[in-house]
């Protein structure tokens, strides 16, 4: 009973794969209208030799009738199918054909075995052979479909092998078990095509289970499981070629983790990976719809909606929020930030890459000077934009030797007034563009890619002004984040203080505490290997940003710059104790303390009554040419003489 229930379930096609379904639907497309064409065919040619033998109602009427039936089924297996047809209806439309089949098969053969009561020795061979090249073509013709074929030469041999073995011929009854035998080879030959065929349709099946999968690994973020880089670059096309099709609004909003670099310094890049988790589980909960929210890479998101500006600043306002918010790591609370910029187009306004650029520069200025705000993009940072790429394609080409200089400004002795040291300062006059402020083309040096060329020139011209100073002067160069962070960089600055001849004792590196957090294991090896050389090393703008006591101690810091914050400006008068605790800290370490930004005389009595050592500002003098700061030596020294002399 179970093997006849499966029997029941296997010729009824259920529990069938869906996968193998399509394919058997889609081979027998090709193939069952062949076998109503050999049918009808075959039909016609029995009852045109056996039309002067057999009544006009065997040769006419009911081979008319079959053939009629056969090419009605064989026009609806030619008609188009739906793209996608449901397996239901594949189901469906085999079984029926599995039935019809069967049927027409056997009244078929029943109307040969009919007709071979007609007709002489050859019509009758014709009979044998009708029904031989019927059953196996229908056999051949229905391969995909295992059911109907052996359905119908089960049927189909049963008949005939019947009727000629009862027959009185036993040449016919040799034939018939001939026509068996070579069925039963025939149906073997076709379950192992089949099973061959039920294997390719599952690898295949497989193999585009494992594409599938691979397409979605390979558009997913494996730390976060959001869309990666790959897969929002393809939709921002999409989205934004729909749009310039149609019309509409498309807005992207671009994100950047706050303080996520120095949480990953201090806790390690494991607790680092679990805060990114964290972050896109955050994403992935508010992850608007329609849209998508990707990772571009490292901390930086991007969110794209089809929303109007004043939405898209919704969407990206609440998301700086939420990303604010504590995040529990283990036994860790762990707050960062994010900063984002969004950029709208409207009425089929601009590209998507153009829309990708400004929000990208949106972000870049919330992260200047909004931090933890979102920044729409504006006709004002429209303009700024279209400027910096003036001046970044004229810093890729410019001439360092002939553009650039470097401008002095000394740094004072707070007790005596005596020149310490001096800081090189860079200064660019474009011959179109005109003077450009080093705190626009330094940033954009760093964004481009030529710091390297950049710095290692500008140390040149230091290093040459340097030379000609008094020997006990000192000079301070500031090297940026991708500086202490590049091996070539730092070789290349060791090697110029070798050529120069310059005592390394002379030369001071400022860095910005920002700066060395980026990457703090490379900068600290950096910041070795030059101090190994006999060059000191000055934090500059302690006091503000990241500062932290432990750098003070991994760090071969020998000089500590105040922030100018803490001596000059709004807030200076309330920051005086905290001005004289950092002095305080600096000298109990050993550190000598130069405060910035001194303009006014009462500020620097106060630095004399909380002890700093040194001062800078322009209350002793601006960054001048080295020609101006020579004369400005030689006339202290020419002072100096004439006061000592009148003493004495």
């Amino acid at each position: 009973m179970p093997h006849l229930m499966h029997l029941v379930r296997w010729l009824c096609l259920e529990g069938e794969d869906p996968a193998l379904l399509c394919a058997q639907h889609r081979e027998l497309r090709r193939q069952v209208p062949l076998l109503y064409a050999l049918l009808s065919v075959n039909a016609l040619a029995l009852s045109y030799t056996h039309f002067a033998f057999a009544p006009r109602w065997m040769t006419v009427l009911v081979p008319g009738a079959l053939v009629t039936v056969s090419i009605v089924r064989m026009a609806a297996w030619l008609r188009p199918a739906a793209a996608d047809v449901p397996p239901e209806r594949i189901v469906r439309k085999l079984r029926i054909t599995t039935v019809l089949a069967v049927v027409l098969a056997l009244l078929y053969v029943i109307w040969a075995l009919r007709m071979s009561a007609y007709g002489h020795s050859d019509e009758r061979a014709h009979v044998a052979i009708f029904i031989a090249i019927t059953v196996i073509g229908c056999i051949f013709c229905l391969m995909h479909l295992p059911q109907a074929a052996l359905s119908i030469a089960t049927i189909v041999t049963v008949a005939y092998l019947s009727h000629y073995l009862l027959s009185e011929s036993a040449v016919y009854g040799a034939i018939a078990f001939n026509i068996f035998l070579v069925t039963l080879v025939v149906a073997r030959v076709l379950l192992n095509s089949f099973a061959a065929f039920f294997d390719l349709v599952r690898s295949r099946a497989e193999l585009d289970r494992l594409h599938r999968q691979m397409t979605i690994l390979a558009h997913t973020d494996a730390l976060t499981g959001l869309p990666n880089r790959h897969a929002f670059f393809a939709e921002l096309t999409r989205m934004g070629q729909e749009r310039s099709a149609g019309g509409g609004d498309l807005s992207l909003g671009m994100i950047d983790l706050d303080r996520f670099k120095a949480a990953n310094d201090t806790f390690g890049h494991l607790v680092g990976d679990r805060l990114l988790e964290a972050v896109g589980q955050r994403l992935q909960a508010i992850s608007p719809a329609p849209g998508m929210i990707a990772r571009l890479g490292g901390d930086e998101f991007a969110v794209l909606v089809p929303v109007p500006a004043s939405r898209a600043m919704a969407i990206a306002e609440d998301l700086c929020v939420r990303l604010s918010e504590p995040y529990r790591i283990g036994d860790l609370v762990i707050t960062i930030g994010a900063s984002c910029g969004v950029a709208t187009a409207e009425d089929g306004e601009g590209t998507h890459s153009l829309l990708y650029e400004r929000a990208d520069y949106a972000l870049y200025y919330s992260k200047e000077s909004r931090r933890g705000l979102a920044t729409l993009y504006s006709p004002q940072l429209e303009s700024s934009r279209l400027s910096e790429q003036a001046i970044e394609a004229a810093l890729q080409s410019c001439d360092v030797e002939r553009e650039m200089a470097i401008h002095l400004q000394p740094i004072f002795d707070v007790a005596s007034g005596r020149i310490l040291s001096v800081e090189a300062l860079a200064r660019w006059t474009h011959p179109l563009l005109g003077p450009v402020r080093p705190d626009v083309f330094i940033p954009l040096a760093e964004r481009c890619g030529i710091t390297h060329h950049l710095t290692t020139r500008l140390f040149a011209k230091a290093l040459g002004h340097a030379a000609r100073l008094p020997g006990d002067i000192r000079m301070s160069f500031n090297l940026s984040a991708h500086d202490i962070v590049s091996h070539e960089t730092i070789l290349a600055l060791a090697h110029a203080i070798g050529m120069s001849g310059l005592a390394p004792s002379r030369i001071v590196f400022e860095l910005t505490e920002t700066a060395v957090v980026r990457d703090f294991a490379l900068a600290r090896e950096s910041l070795h290997l030059l101090h190994t050389l006999g060059v000191r090393i000055a934090l500059d703008d302690f006091g503000t940003g990241q500062s932290n006591l432990g750098h003070l101690n991994e760090l071969p810091i020998d000089e500590l710059k105040i922030d100018r914050s803490f001596v000059s400006g709004p807030k200076a008068d309330g920051r005086r104790h905290l001005l004289a605790a950092v002095v305080a800290l600096g000298q109990s370490l050993r550190l000598r303390c130069i405060a910035e930004g001194v303009e006014e005389a009462d500020q620097l009595a106060h630095l004399k009554e909380i002890g700093c050592d040194a001062f800078q500002g322009y209350h002793g003098a601006k960054p001048m040419p080295i020609d101006e700061l020579l004369r400005l030596i030689s006339g202290r020294e020419t002072e100096g003489d004439g006061r000592r002399a009148m003493r004495s």
